[in-house]
């Protein structure tokens, strides 16, 4: 058996960038063989990468990028805050956001097989689940490129926001990012929104007019009221903006001669369902089965 020495153990650290204690392990399993060794973690992690693979990522960071004309945001999930802070995997999802600026990737899966530090990104990926023991996923991302102008915004790495206008002063393009981060916009006007929301909107109102007991006509009109309002609230134009309530986004855009042709906006976790556990159930269960032994 050969001498498992600290300048070996960190030397395969050096090369895979695996924990410490797996490095040993490895170098313990093939006898000293540094080549035997390093095929064995990445084996060992790679496993460790799919058995994380099944469980929920509902945490984790926005990220933008913009470098020229093109501009990316981009989501990556892991399973706890505590890894969401992790310098690696912060690292990891810039790498990442940039690729999708400057790479153009047609989906997630495109985006996962391309080159990232000499290997691809899917498995620089599964090389960090393994390292950090914690299941990682990009979840979507959205890229803008035009001969317009491009701005973003991300509030803390929770929400980001990209926005795809044109005027003179840059400053209003990072004040509509902040804007729409903060006020939840679905679409730039009345006219974009989605079919499926107004008349989701519209049958919750029909609902709640119904139940005033007024003729019909009045009804309908209560209905159409409801609507257009929820259009205000939620199209970014109409919108009271952020830092001056007195005027509306398209008001203030047009006081700085400035459009807006369309924005992103991601939160982290956004539609995801956590994983609640129940510990008091959890442990009626455990005395329940302890009583039946």
């Amino acid at each position: 058996m050969a001498a498992i020495t600290a300048s070996m153990v960190a030397e395969l650290r050096a090369k895979t960038d695996a924990p410490m204690m797996e490095c040993k392990k490895a170098l313990t399993e093939a006898d000293g063989d540094m080549a035997r060794a390093e095929e064995l973690l990445r084996v060992k992690l790679g496993n460790k990468a799919s058995k994380a693979a099944a469980r929920v990522t509902a945490e984790g960071v926005i990220v933008s990028f913009i470098g020229g004309s093109a501009g990316a945001l981009v989501e990556l999930n892991c399973e706890t805050d505590f890894v969401a802070k992790n310098e690696d995997f912060i690292a990891f999802s810039k790498k990442v956001a940039e690729l999708v600026a400057t790479q153009n990737p047609a989906d997630v899966a495109a985006l996962s097989a391309l080159s990232l530090d000499g290997s691809t990104v899917d498995a620089v990926r599964a090389a960090l689940v393994g390292k950090i023991g914690e299941n990682m996923t990009i979840r979507r991302f959205s890229r803008f490129e035009t001969a317009r102008k491009l701005a973003s915004y991300v509030h803390g790495t929770r929400i980001g926001v990209l926005v795809e206008y044109d005027g003179a002063d840059e400053q209003v393009g990072k004040d509509v990012a902040m804007h729409i981060a903060a006020m939840k916009p679905v679409s730039l006007s009345s006219d974009d929104m989605p079919a499926e929301l107004i008349a989701k909107e519209r049958g919750i109102a029909e609902q709640k007019a119904a139940e005033s007991g007024k003729p019909a006509a009045i009804v309908a009109k209560m209905v159409e009221g409801s609507v257009q309002k929820y259009l205000k609230e939620v199209s970014l134009l109409n919108q009271p903006f952020v830092k001056d309530d007195k005027q509306t986004v398209e008001q203030m855009l047009k006081a700085a001669n400035t459009t807006v042709q369309r924005f992103a906006r991601f939160v982290v976790g956004e539609g995801i369902e956590k994983r609640q556990d129940d510990f008091a159930a959890e442990v009626a269960a455990q005395v329940a089965a302890a009583q039946k032994q």
